[in-house]
């Protein structure tokens, strides 16, 4: 296959790429033209059908796979695709995994010490209720599946995997360094801190934000989840059941990043903190990976990061 990251102007491009839009337009003198963008697992480059009425266009619409023909130009110093001929093709030749920005680390390795942590919370009220997430086997799919952004961070196939592993073993860290942590509860936040953004954005290839994501949010739909659940476990402390969802609402960790509350326990303090450290970490590995070995050019300012950035020297 040939991927979107290795295109070079001049290239004739005959390959199959997953469309993740497609808009009418006009030119200024008032011709019908297309704007596309094809995507592969590598990126995405903007396309034009200059002609949509030709023939060798057929019907297509937006996430739909689709056969391309066309040549690799340049504008304004970025690369495009001129599309001369496109046909839609069947789903099922193709392989997600070709098409969907996806975690580089193994999903099920990744999964598997997810249910280490869990099997590691002894508090039998907590224990439980991550069991009724994680032993459902709906949920274990889309949780796999879904990514943790639509974009500045985690934005891929495995990414709310990934970064939920990463802020529990930061998390794990803390309860071993700072002994005054309930490292049940901060265990179970963890696991359960960023579950909303399973209904917050859609699946893929859309991965965008649903009306509820939009209108409530990740951390609202995420805090109703589990409060829902623990209702089914007979007994579960008032006390308890409180304290977990105030980790929850409170893990942006500032009132300005969404946070309905700020940390008012140990635990809450300290997953905002592991939840920053894993975000903007990733936020700086996605910029860098784009920048050769022995480039120390600065890179520009990165908004979420809010600072210039440049690799380290070497």
């Amino acid at each position: 296959m040939k991927y979107i990251e290795t295109f070079r102007e001049g290239e004739k491009i005959n390959e199959v790429y997953l469309c993740k839009f497609r808009q009418s337009a006009l030119t200024k003198a008032g011709k019908p033209y297309e704007n596309v963008i094809l995507q592969d697992k590598t990126g995405t480059i903007d396309a034009k059908i200059w002609d949509p009425s030709s023939v060798g266009i057929d019907e297509f619409e937006a996430f739909d796979y689709v056969a391309v023909t066309g040549d690799v130009t340049s504008f304004q110093g970025n690369l495009q695709m001129s599309i001369r001929r496109v046909r839609k093709v069947d789903p099922s030749e193709c392989d997600p995994a070709e098409y969907l920005p996806i975690t580089d680390k193994d999903i099920d390795e990744m999964f598997a010490e997810i249910m280490q942590f869990i099997d590691s919370v002894g508090n039998k009220y907590l224990n439980p209720l991550l069991h009724k997430f994680f032993d459902n086997e709906v949920f274990v799919k889309e949780f796999k599946f879904h990514s943790a952004a639509k974009s500045v961070h985690h934005g891929f196939v495995g990414g709310l995997l990934e970064h939920t592993l990463s802020v529990t073993k930061n998390c794990d860290f803390f309860a071993k360094n700072y002994p005054i942590l309930n490292r049940d509860l901060l265990i179970t936040a963890a696991l359960f801190h960023d579950i909303g953004k399973m209904k917050e954005l859609s699946t893929f290839p859309e991965n965008n934000y649903t009306d509820q994501g939009q209108l409530i949010g990740h951390i609202i739909i995420g805090t109703e989840w589990v409060d829902h659940a623990i209702r089914e476990i007979d007994g579960f402390p008032k006390v308890l059941e409180t304290e977990l969802l105030h980790c929850i609402l409170s893990h942006h960790g500032e009132l300005e990043f969404g946070s309905p509350k700020k940390p008012s326990i140990a635990e809450a303090l300290a997953l905002s903190f592991a939840d920053n450290i894993d975000a903007k970490m990733e936020t700086i590995r996605e910029q860098l990976i784009t920048v050769p070995e022995g480039n120390t050019d600065w890179l520009g300012y990165n908004k979420f990061l809010e600072t210039n950035v440049r690799r380290t020297s070497r």
